[in-house]
């Protein structure tokens, strides 16, 4: 029992820092400021590295080892599939990101606003499959992945998730959209976490062999969005350096909750 509350209370914390970000929309009058933004972007991109590193790739690595086999072939394999995935999911979804002039993906007659919220919705996809990944590892019980080190890994998200529900509800008032429906763009946005984490934590309880191989392809696809998405998006515009100044805290704050309270 304690275990599918652990399991509850994990795949929902990211939907609810989504939730509290979006809410802003009701208590601020104007649009973040573009600074604001770019330091936001830059610290869920340090988290989201960090998170990849300590919380799936490293676990990766040391259940291939104790199983015997060659440690780094999961880790690799899973990593590139990954990526592969991301890649074509950037391909096929229409969307446009924050302060981009043109959308990618599919050509489609969707609006700015919607495309915006399946830009964010497509960053959220590998941040739901990372915290389901870990969680099956914990209701697995292998030693490589504790209650602990699960948690920290969902409040890491939890937390960057906050700002990022922001980042998407605020501009589309911008838009023209109600803050009614631009706080409720921005929850939906974070749904594909929790359904990504409990699809994922199904699918490994049947391969469980596969767990080292999930967890590393979980990492690749975040990754694949922090290079690809944030970053450049945090970058866009005139130089500055607070978005570095971001990834260095959020890397910085997701190494230490991992190894804390891992």
């Amino acid at each position: 029992m304690n275990s599918i509350l652990n399991v509850a209370a994990g795949v929902l914390l990211p939907l609810l820092g989504t939730t509290l970000g979006a809410s802003l929309v009701f208590f601020m009058k104007k649009d973040l400021k573009s600074s604001v933004q770019k330091a936001l972007l830059g610290f869920a991109s340090g988290v989201m590295i960090a998170a990849s590193v300590w919380s799936l790739i490293i676990p990766a690595i040391e259940m291939s080892e104790a199983a015997g086999n060659i440690p780094w072939v999961p880790a690799a394999v899973g990593f590139m599939l990954g990526v592969a995935f991301l890649l074509i999911l950037d391909r096929l979804i229409p969307h446009i990101h924050l302060n981009a002039a043109e959308a990618e993906g599919r050509t489609s007659s969707l609006g700015r606003s919607s495309m915006l919220v399946l830009a964010v919705t497509l960053h959220n996809i590998p941040e739901g499959m990372a915290v389901g990944v870990v969680f099956a590892g914990v209701l697995s019980g292998n030693a490589a992945i504790s209650v602990a080190g699960a948690f920290a890994l969902t409040i890491g998200i939890a937390i960057q998730n906050f700002p990022e529900g922001a980042v998407i509800s605020m501009p589309l008032v911008g838009c023209g959209l109600s803050k009614k429906r631009s706080f409720l763009y921005g929850f939906l946005s974070g749904v594909v976490e929790p359904v990504g984490a409990v699809l994922t934590i199904l699918m490994t309880s049947l391969i469980e062999p596969m767990l080292p191989y999930i967890l590393s392809f979980a990492a690749g696809a975040m990754i694949y969005v922090v290079v690809e998405d944030l970053i450049p998006e945090s970058q866009n515009g005139r130089h500055s350096d607070i978005a570095t100044i971001g990834v260095a805290a959020g890397f910085a704050l997701m190494m230490v909750l991992d190894v804390a309270l891992g």
